[in-house]
């Protein structure tokens, strides 16, 4: 009983070191931008702001631009997220239920896929664009994004596919279901989770992505939040606090997306871990 005890008080610890690991930042973060310039710069720091001041945020929003900037990355990384489960879901669908010759080297050529460095299509795709005359505009990045993401989204719900029962769609067809029925009327309602892991997972993805965004945009407008974040440092000094406040500002939508869906996050992620 007591080495039990001993192992629970050392797994909380854990657990809490962990977590102070990961929340730290966040709360630097915080601090900084609810302070003012010379407090940002005082040594030895003051750990919560005095005086806690809204200026930095204030100076975010004064222009505009920066609202602009999020409602890019957010039509961007919704139309991508609609994009890639539109595409991936009837695939990932096929590969769990047809019996494809060999379904383990086409999933293994998806992650390979799905791993391969930006870097090396960035030149490719951006002559398409240009030619497309593309470049700045929504789809500029939408399909990159979407190409990058659809690998990883069929893995994902091809694996949660094959946990649901077959006679889901057997007792859809008896009721007079087609095949394409039965999948869009039981199969996908019943596969939330999966979905859900999916969507978080391209958006936050199609959110914070830089390299594409900063090559595919080619004005102020059209920017994304992480390159308008990039450009935020002036010729001669560095707006922490703006800085930060941009930044708090940017990663709120990410933090509240999985804080609202965290339970059928983790659902989708761990479907299938005992099959």
């Amino acid at each position: 009983m007591r080495r039990k005890r001993l192992d629970s008080i050392g797994l909380w610890i854990a657990r809490g070191a962990i977590a102070a690991a990961c929340l730290i930042p966040f709360y630097w973060l915080l601090n900084v931008s609810l302070s003012t310039p010379s407090a940002i710069y005082k040594m030895p720091a003051d750990y919560w702001p005095r005086p806690a001041v809204i200026d930095n945020f204030r100076a975010v929003f004064e222009t505009g631009q920066f609202l602009r900037n999020i409602l890019n990355s957010f039509v961007v990384a919704s139309l991508t997220t609609l994009l890639t489960l539109a595409l991936a879901s009837p695939a990932a669908y096929a590969l769990a239920r047809l019996r494809v010759r060999r379904k383990d080297l086409i999933m293994a050529v998806f992650l390979g896929v799905a791993i391969f460095p930006a870097i090396g299509m960035i030149g490719p795709l951006y002559v398409a664009m240009a030619r497309l005359s593309l470049i700045g505009r929504y789809p500029a990045l939408v399909l990159p994004y979407t190409l990058m993401s659809l690998p990883l989204a069929v893995w994902i719900l091809t694996h949660y596919f094959s946990t649901l029962p077959r006679s889901l769609e057997d007792a859809a067809l008896i009721d007079g279901c087609t095949p394409a029925q039965a999948f869009l009327r039981v199969i996908l309602p019943v596969s939330a989770p999966g979905l859900f892991t999916s969507a978080a997972l391209i958006f936050i993805f199609a959110w914070n992505e830089f390299l594409f965004a900063l090559i595919m945009t080619s004005t102020p407008e059209s920017r994304t939040v992480p390159v308008a974040l990039a450009l935020f440092a002036g010729l001669h000094e560095l707006p922490w606090g703006t800085i930060a406040a941009a930044t708090v500002v940017s990663i709120a939508p990410v933090l509240l997306l999985v804080a609202l869906f965290q339970r059928k996050i983790v659902e989708g992620l761990t479907a299938g871990a005992t099959r």
